[in-house]
């Protein structure tokens, strides 16, 4: 019988290892989004928008908002050490965001099993909620972190 594995206690042995991993996307940092916290099932991330992130109609890009959203996802989804990727994501925009604004996207686990993994993303403008967006991730078969056969 295959021995049941706890994937928290990955989380706490791996973090190091994990992080490195996650934090270091070249997508995310090319847009200056920055890793604030990280937990199992959980990831904050900022982003100081820029200038050239907005739309014609001088607002921030929906896309950038997304991304941002989609970075915390991202993280939260691989805290395991298991190779996750999104499935599917429903965003809902509730206010615009204007360059020189700070963004905070905070991702929670809502439910995970062995294959698939619920998640409900927040954005804020400082207290102000921006956006919303539910996302399921995929979980493959393999760890990205080497599992001893004790775990």
């Amino acid at each position: 019988m295959k021995k049941r594995i706890d994937e928290f206690q990955i989380h706490d042995k791996h973090y190091k290892q994990i992080l490195d991993r996650v934090k270091n996307d070249p997508y995310a940092q090319s847009l200056g989004i920055q890793l604030t916290k990280f937990e199992a099932g959980f990831a904050e991330a900022v982003l100081d928008v820029q200038s050239h992130m907005v739309n014609a109609h001088g607002t921030v890009h929906g896309a950038v908002i997304y991304a941002l959203a989609d970075h915390a996802f991202s993280v939260a989804c691989n805290a395991y050490g298991k190779t996750s990727v999104g499935l599917s994501t429903t965003i809902q925009f509730i206010e615009a965001v204007k360059p020189g604004e700070r963004i905070v996207a905070r991702a929670t686990e809502t439910r995970r099993n062995f294959r698939t993994g619920f998640y409900r993303i927040e954005i804020f403008h400082g207290e102000n909620p921006v956006a919303t967006m539910e996302a399921v991730a995929y979980r493959k078969d393999q760890y990205f972190v080497e599992l001893e056969d004790q775990e």
